[in-house]
């Protein structure tokens, strides 16, 4: 009689562990519910003020990164049922020490590309010349027959094959003999960012200036007239040692895992709260709700370091994986930018802009496209490049991907990439909606993502091809 009282005991007692242990299972609406307006924007206020007491920026290697990185470890960290963890990685930090450009005397503002050698302390003055346009100004060899040695070459921003839209336009000019460049920008958007990917001997000074300047200098080269510029650069470039954060359920499915990712850093211009504060916030907020509920397959929230350097953060995860590991993964979401502009979705099908991206990201475009139009909302299909993290998990794992935007344009963000994309410039509406655009994603990756997406399995080839390839920002 004793020992079926101990054991109805011990089972009471187990059913009750039980049931305060258990969690619902996950579903979209509640999902959803469980995001407030409030608790995203409470994030970006802390971001806002993060950057305003270090130096007006979140930039890696700085140390708003680092007061950043705080922030969100004390958000995911010490969770029951999750666990959570630090990423050390290496990356090549770049800070423009002093810059300045006078064109006949005139001040011009100039961007400091990332990566840019550095002039002499005194700067150098020149006779600006215009390099080749279009297409040819990508080539060395459209170079010849023009004198640009020990001059600064004056060229158009443009999209090359080899190099990118500014290294690509550097190169031919510097082996040509150039002293400098100047890349004037294609479109009317502030030269506020861009970067050269990394160091490399054959670069010569470099600065980005806005389209009217340039084509102002163009038009009085093309009357005949000669233009005297001076121009001087200071750049630091080092190495630093930054951090990505993870953090993952304990519950779920280890062999399909779900993984979100948003940049957590930002540029030195600025606070990034659009970019991407934002997409930072979105996660936390995520994961907040997440953690309240089951989930059929693992899921792992990871913030980035150093995207603005080149999304370094992200591939030095991607590159880091065992085979077994990145095998594990089903899909990646990517937030970058989602507060401010258009409601815009990752073209994963290919059907408007003809990208290719892994089998199962049409499906992601699927889901989120329904769930905006459900609502009312007008989707943008967003174009594939190599501007955001997804770009790691596509290039370095093959692995099936979806992401939300809200533009970089100046009609969508005036203040992108600037020292104005503070807390005044995130839209509360555009946040929450794409927040719980998110969470209806998660609930339904999680739970029946194993069904809807088709595993892709690790490529050594591709692996170890891609990982030796730098990804820049798309500019």
């Amino acid at each position: 009689m004793k020992l079926t009282r101990t054991a109805t005991a011990v089972a009471s007692l187990s059913s009750l562990v039980a049931s305060l242990d258990s969690k619902p299972t996950i579903d979209s609406t509640t999902l959803q519910a469980e995001i407030t307006t409030e608790g995203l924007w409470a994030n970006l206020v802390a971001l806002d003020g993060i950057a305003s007491a270090n130096g007006g920026n979140r930039a890696f290697g700085l140390p708003g990164y680092a007061a950043s990185v705080d922030y969100v470890w004390s958000r995911v960290s010490n969770i029951t049922g999750t666990k959570a963890w630090k990423q050390d990685f290496t990356a090549l930090f770049n800070s423009v020490e002093s810059i300045e450009l006078k064109v006949d005397g005139e001040g011009i503002y100039v961007y400091g590309l990332t990566f840019s050698p550095s002039t002499s302390a005194s700067g150098l003055t020149a006779e600006v010349v215009h390099g080749p346009e279009g297409v040819a100004g990508c080539d060395a060899a459209s170079y010849d027959g023009l004198d640009v040695t020990g001059k600064i070459v004056l060229v158009e921003r443009w999209r090359c094959l080899t190099g990118g839209t500014l290294a690509g336009r550097l190169l031919p000019a510097a082996r040509a003999g150039a002293a400098a460049v100047l890349i004037y920008n294609d479109q009317p958007a502030n030269a506020t960012a861009g970067t050269l990917s990394a160091p490399n001997p054959e670069f010569v000074p470099a600065g980005f200036i806005n389209q009217d300047d340039g084509l102002r200098i163009k038009q009085r080269l093309d009357a005949g007239g000669t233009i005297q510029a001076y121009f001087q650069q200071t750049q630091v470039i080092e190495n630093r040692t930054t951090q990505n954060i993870l953090v993952e359920t304990e519950d779920g499915d280890p062999d399909n895992v779900i993984v979100l990712g948003a940049h957590l850093d930002s540029v030195q211009a600025g606070p990034g709260i659009n970019d991407d504060g934002s997409g930072t916030s979105l996660l936390l907020e995520l994961f907040r709700g997440t953690i309240k509920y089951e989930t059929r397959n693992k899921v792992r929230f990871a913030w980035w370091g150093a995207e603005e350097n080149g999304l370094v953060g992200s591939r030095a995860y991607c590159s880091s994986l065992a085979a077994d590991e990145a095998d594990r993964i089903l899909a990646y979401l990517n937030f970058d930018m989602v507060s401010k502009g258009y409601f815009g979705v990752g073209d994963g099908d290919g059907s408007t802009h003809g990208s290719v991206a892994p089998a199962g990201s049409g499906v992601i475009e699927r889901i989120y496209v329904d769930h905006f139009e459900s609502q009312g909302l007008v989707v943008t299909p967003a174009i594939i490049t190599n501007g955001s993290d997804y770009a790691s998990f596509w290039q370095v794992l093959g692995k099936p991907f979806g992401f939300l935007n809200t533009g970089t344009g100046a009609a969508q963000d005036p203040c992108y990439h600037q020292a104005c994309d503070t807390i005044n410039n995130p839209d509360p509406r555009t946040i929450t909606i794409n927040a719980r655009a998110a969470a209806h994603m998660l609930s339904i990756l999680s739970t029946n993502g194993a069904i809807l997406i088709p595993k892709t399995h690790h490529n050594a080839t591709l692996r170890s091809r891609t990982v030796e390839t730098y990804f820049s920002p798309d500019m």
